[in-house]
């Protein structure tokens, strides 16, 4: 069974920056589009984030491009979210997620694997 355990979140400062990772177990990570999506208090769970299961091409929601990196090393089972530039509209909890497919995809619904979750606060 694959399991997302996600860590790196906390309190940061407006402008400031923060590094988010996932460790990745139960299976072979290279088989699956790896993404990073965020849900804010109120709101629904939206994408950020996504690369495909060779490292290539990532995708970046507009909102985040430009200011975070998403990235992945398959010989460490792990995924990362490099996230600079803060701003408080970031503040959110960040959760990464699983897609066995060959294409990458920024649907929600095409994530059958995700983690916990951490949370990241920007304040101003």
């Amino acid at each position: 069974q694959v399991q997302l355990t996600e860590s790196g979140g906390g309190l940061v400062q407006a402008g400031g920056s923060r590094r988010l990772s996932c460790a990745f177990s139960g299976g072979t990570i290279s088989s699956y589009v790896m993404g990073w999506f965020r849900q804010a208090p109120g709101k629904g769970r939206e994408f950020v984030a996504a690369i495909r299961r060779n490292g290539m091409t990532p995708t970046y929601a507009d909102s985040v491009k430009g200011r975070f990196t998403i990235s992945r090393d398959n010989a460490r089972n792990t995924a990362s979210l490099q996230m600079d530039s803060l701003k408080p509209e970031d503040t959110a909890m960040y959760y990464c997620a699983a897609a066995s497919r060959f294409s990458i995809t920024t649907d929600i619904g095409d994530y059958a694997y995700w983690g916990q979750g951490t949370q990241v606060a920007v304040s101003s």
